[in-house]
């Protein structure tokens, strides 16, 4: 009766069992896996917020298949402060990146053809891509000192139905940015095959360290057909909003060319309302005072991780570039999902097992650094007893 684009898994793994029971039983949890900037004690301009969502045209419907042009200008203004210049033509507005996401596939994809994602990486994409009845080949991200991206793996990965490669910008959750030179060879690759490239870039405003051989933004790239995501779920830390947004870049003839057909693929849907459209400016600019709040508390739990750290200690993280995790390296005397249970069993904390993230060997565990200072302190803590506790 169903199709068979969705035929999932619908059964719950033993970890969601688990804690599901924990609160059951009514057990105090500390989560570290929370990731939701409204929930985790940050003081938003709520006047300024609440002001923006009050305007008299919103009582009028003007629509604009691309996105209402005050808010389009607002977008193309974000990256002229990174030194991009766009034309507010180049950018059509979503309700959220899996949208924007759904409309690119779309537009390059038939269905049976793929996309050369990245691993490990957030579990989202096999979602997104078999609702759009394509598929997703994985590329490798290795681990020497820092993430880098596997290039001369991707040869192997290729086949003749791939359409576009897909990058995260700072990856999620590996924290690592893409680099020009890795950038430069992307581009090639491309260009040579008639692929786009696809640039997630909704974590990019919260980099740690300051590295200029890291890509400003894929939004500049005008080599190949680039596309460009972000929005204000993470920029402005406002997931609730539900306000996205796709840049496209590329040579001439085929920027006009995917600009026309996008344009009607957003025109079928109208998906993002007119009050949102309207206060986007006032609330991309609320980004200024939050994303302060979210840098040093993600810094100063790094730093307090860090601090608990001995040399001595079975427990070490992974390098963190930018973004809102960190990857905790444990003995893979058991699986990470195994490890995963026993500290919310035994301790009462919540992780997240590395293998929801497509990482290729047992040992990870991916902690978010958004917790608040206490819950993160005294959840580190239980992770590293119980883990000296076996060594």
């Amino acid at each position: 009766m169903f199709a068979s684009r969705t035929n999932w898994p619908l059964a719950p793994n033993r970890l969601s069992l688990e804690i599901e029971e924990l609160r059951r039983q009514g057990v105090a949890l500390l989560d570290l896996t929370e990731s939701n900037p409204t929930g985790c004690g940050f003081a938003f301009d709520r006047p300024r917020i609440f002001d923006a969502l009050v305007d008299p045209q919103a009582l009028s419907y003007t629509p604009d298949p691309r996105g209402l042009p005050s808010a389009r200008q607002a977008v193309a203004g974000y990256y002229a402060e990174r030194g991009i210049t766009l034309d507010p033509a180049q950018i059509i507005l979503t309700t959220s990146t899996s949208e924007a996401y759904s409309y690119i596939f779309r537009l390059l994809a038939d269905p049976g053809d793929a996309i050369l994602a990245p691993q490990p990486s957030y579990p989202l994409f096999d979602f997104l891509a078999g609702l759009n009845d394509i598929r997703v080949i994985g590329y490798r991200l290795f681990y020497d000192h820092g993430w880098q991206i596997d290039l001369p793996a991707l040869e192997n990965c290729l086949e003749a139905r791939a359409r576009a490669i897909l990058v995260v910008h700072p990856n999620n959750p590996t924290g690592s940015f893409v680099r020009r030179d890795e950038l430069a060879e992307l581009v090639a690759f491309c260009r040579e095959r008639s692929m786009a490239l696809v640039a997630d870039e909704v974590f990019a405003d919260y980099p740690l360290t300051a590295d200029p051989e890291r890509v400003v933004s894929h939004a500049a790239a005008t080599d190949a057909l680039t596309f460009t995501l972000s929005g204000l779920s993470k920029i402005s830390a406002l997931p609730q909003m539900k306000l996205a947004w796709a840049v496209a870049n590329g040579p001439a003839q085929l920027l006009r060319d995917a600009l026309g057909r996008l344009e009607i693929i957003a025109d079928t849907y109208l998906s993002l309302s007119a009050p949102l459209a309207l206060a986007l400016p006032k609330l991309l600019e609320t980004r200024r005072e939050i994303q302060s709040q979210i840098l040093e508390r993600v810094r100063s739990n790094l730093q307090l991780l860090d601090s608990q750290l001995a040399v001595d200690q079975p427990v070490n993280r992974l390098e963190v570039e930018g973004g809102w995790y960190a990857i905790l390296r444990l003995p893979s005397t058991r699986s990470d999902e195994d490890w995963a249970i026993e500290f919310a069993r035994q301790d009462g904390v919540l992780v997240h097992p590395g293998h929801f993230f497509d990482f290729s060997s047992e040992g990870h565990l991916v902690i978010s650094l958004l917790t608040e200072r206490t819950v993160f302190e005294q959840g580190l803590r239980r992770i590293l007893a119980r883990v000296a506790h076996y060594a």
